[in-house]
């Protein structure tokens, strides 16, 4: 049988209230948990994850804010969302990037039991974009939407750019500010 598939983009601490975070990441918050424990079908969370060595990479040197360093409190999923991860037996996905090639290689592997896509998270202008565009580009059939009301982009402006960029490649997107 099918089934549906929810990615929680990156909803650590360093993106939601530390390091990065952002009023705007810290209101879609509630929802995004609301929608985790409401979501009847597979759920996976990414993880940036980062070493010591952060500042030496080229993101680092381009953003040279140090964040979601694996082991720090920074590192962690917010807190509702670490709960709910274990009550729903969701599998973290660990990426050093801003797109997962290992979470889309997977989900390519199992695209006949997969009936659709749906991902959230932040922030819509780096992560969730890269990580849509790679499923759409591995799975071109998928339904795949990006709920924006449980995303959060960098700036308003941003996201909202993200959000047009994404339903140029056929990314359905769906929210109450953004609905299709």
């Amino acid at each position: 049988m099918k089934r549906d598939i929810l990615i929680v983009v990156d909803m650590q601490k360093d993106f939601v209230t530390g390091a990065l975070g952002s009023t705007h990441a810290e209101e879609i918050l509630p929802r995004v948990v609301k929608k985790v424990r409401d979501f009847d079908g597979e759920i996976i969370f990414t993880m940036d994850t980062h070493g010591e060595d952060y500042l030496n990479t080229q993101e680092g040197r381009i953003l040279p804010v140090v964040h979601c360093v694996e082991g720090t409190t920074g590192y962690e999923l917010e807190e509702p969302l670490f709960e709910l991860c274990g009550e729903k037996g969701a599998r973290i996905f660990k990426k050093g990037t801003f797109g997962s090639i290992a979470l889309a290689k997977e989900l390519f592997k199992r695209e006949q039991e997969i009936s659709s896509i749906e991902l959230v998270g932040v922030c819509t202008d780096i992560c969730v974009v890269s990580n849509a565009l790679l499923l759409k580009a591995y799975m071109p059939e998928m339904p795949i939407s990006v709920d924006a009301d449980c995303c959060a982009g960098v700036t308003p402006q941003k996201h909202e750019a993200a959000l047009e960029t994404m339903r140029s490649c056929q990314i359905s997107v769906c929210g109450i500010f953004s609905e299709e």
